[in-house]
């Protein structure tokens, strides 16, 4: 069968995508259990589905599901058969995510089933979603290595640990990895600052990547095999930078099969969030300190028409056995793709926008609300899920971040998105976002006058804007390529559609 995922993490589990969730799922998740993406599922983390049979977790669709899983992104070649957490494995930094994995599913339309349901939260609710269900019985195996890891990992009263006395539960939400809370029984006392609680993540088995189109040389396979391998050696990388900076969880451990992290109570962010003042300056604040790091990977901003190029030729090869679906994907090349990836490549190229390093997908799935701080003016967010990050032009991690104002991935039924082009931010809305951004950005932007300041503000209104286009032909081809290989339960060439009548619309209101 053709694939049908759902976007990012939905309701109950955007976060699954596209890139993957929006509402994380119960219970509290560690900062970087998943939404590429992200994206979450409603279903015991410790349960395996050889097969993935179609599913549609409601934010499932851009964490990028690849065949009923996550599917590995730019920085994020994360192969395995279940993540979605926050930290899929990447690619080489600045190498495309590569939505080429095994299985060709073709054939029935989908049809959707029942999924775990919610709204999303309300603007004026910050608040935390109740309490996990009670799981199901650990396998005794999984409970020995996390017994072993934590005890050899982890200082303090973790280092004299007994494994009956170790406290483990699934977190629900990963798709590509399995996610599990670990603690000290409340009878331990702490020896010094060692944590009471972590966050346990376990990589999804390594997969083979494939083309949608057969006929991969052997070569080829072994090449994707060595890049998914590497990929996961630089997401170690990034993570651990980060962890240190700050930005993202403490790292308390690391190992082939996974790594300990810190447990961050929180939950992700709603799409109707994005647009509260407050919220929305303090990304810009988060988005700017993410830009000004110097971090030890590629400089060149070759990422991003790189995969772009890349997703195209398999586009342009795509076949469907289905009328209904050969319509929509013919629709779609009657827009001349080439010529206008050609046309949009040129624009960009004639856009000042300095090469910073980049979130590349600052959805609200991607981004935390840490408990106990709802109510702080500032603060209380953290972003998450690095695995696409790389060396790109600011305009499109900012014109992206505007893009995701326009589509809900928690919608209960068939596409499972909604899209309302009303919702892009507006220009007061966007100056909002700009200003905070350059004052957290530049050192002496408040100094400025209010003429330099404007200045500065209206040149950047352009490069992000110009940018937006980019971001809605990007995921536009990766949501036609996702119709091909993807098993989840969502309506992949319907969102593809959507993103190119966004990007004609845009290049309508720009006049390019």
């Amino acid at each position: 069968m053709e694939g049908k995922g759902v976007s990012r993490a939905g309701p109950a589990c955007r976060a699954a995508y596209k890139r993957g969730g929006r509402e994380r799922a119960r219970g509290s998740l560690a900062a970087g259990a998943r939404g590429r993406e992200t994206r979450w599922r409603s279903r015991p983390l410790f349960v395996r589905t050889p097969a993935a049979p179609r599913l549609h977790p409601p934010h499932a669709m851009k964490t990028k599901f690849c065949n009923g899983e996550t599917d590995p992104s730019p920085l994020g070649l994360l192969l395995g058969c279940s993540s979605g957490g926050g930290g899929v494995v990447l690619p080489a930094a600045g190498q495309p995510p590569s939505p080429l994995v095994p299985g060709d599913p073709e054939g029935k339309d989908p049809v959707a089933t029942g999924r775990g349901g919610g709204a999303s939260t309300p603007p004026s609710a910050l608040l935390l979603p109740p309490p996990p269900e009670e799981e199901p019985p650990l396998d005794p195996r999984t409970r020995r290595k996390a017994y072993l890891w934590c005890k050899e990992f982890l200082p303090g009263a973790w280092r004299g640990l007994r494994e009956e006395q170790l406290r483990i539960s699934p977190i629900r939400g990963g798709l590509s990895n399995m996610l599990f809370q670990c603690s000290l029984p409340d009878t331990i006392e702490t020896v010094a600052d060692e944590p009471r609680k972590v966050l346990l993540r376990l990589y999804g088995a390594i997969l083979q990547m494939r083309s949608c189109n057969k006929g991969e040389s052997v070569q080829s396979q072994k090449e994707n095999e060595l890049q998914g391998a590497e990929a996961m050696v630089l997401e170690s990388v990034m993570f651990a930078i980060l962890a240190e900076r700050a930005l993202g969880p403490k790292l308390y451990g690391i190992f082939p099969q996974g790594r300990l992290e810190e447990f961050i109570p929180s939950r992700k962010l709603s799409t109707e969030e994005l647009s509260l003042p407050d919220i929305s300056a303090e990304i810009a604040e988060k988005m700017a300190r993410f830009h000004g790091m110097k971090m030890p990977f590629n400089k060149e901003p070759k990422w991003l028409f790189g995969t772009m190029e890349k997703y195209l030729n398999q586009v342009l090869r795509i076949k469907f056995t289905r009328e209904s679906r050969t319509r929509k994907l013919n629709k779609l090349l009657s827009y001349n793709l080439p010529q206008e990836m050609k046309n949009l490549r040129a624009m960009l190229e004639a856009t000042s926008s300095p090469v910073v390093f980049c979130h590349n997908d600052c959805q609200e799935g991607n981004i935390l609300l840490l408990e106990g701080r709802e109510n702080s003016e500032n603060q209380k967010l953290m972003l998450i899920d690095f695995e696409y990050s790389s060396y790109n032009y600011r305009g499109f991690d900012i014109g992206n971040h505007f893009c995701e104002w326009m589509y809900d991935y928690t919608y209960e039924k068939y596409p499972f998105f909604k899209a309302s082009v009303l919702k892009y931010p507006s220009k007061k809305q966007q100056l909002h976002f700009i200003s905070s951004y350059l004052s957290a950005f530049h050192d002496g932007f408040e100094n400025l006058s209010n003429e330099e300041k404007s200045k500065l503000e209206e040149e950047m209104l352009i490069e992000v804007n110009r940018f937006a286009l980019a971001s809605h032909f990007f995921w536009g081809l990766w949501s036609i390529i996702q119709a091909k290989i993807s098993s989840i339960e969502f309506g992949y060439l319907e969102y593809a559609l959507s993103r190119f009548d966004a990007y004609f619309d845009q290049k309508r209101k720009l006049k390019v």
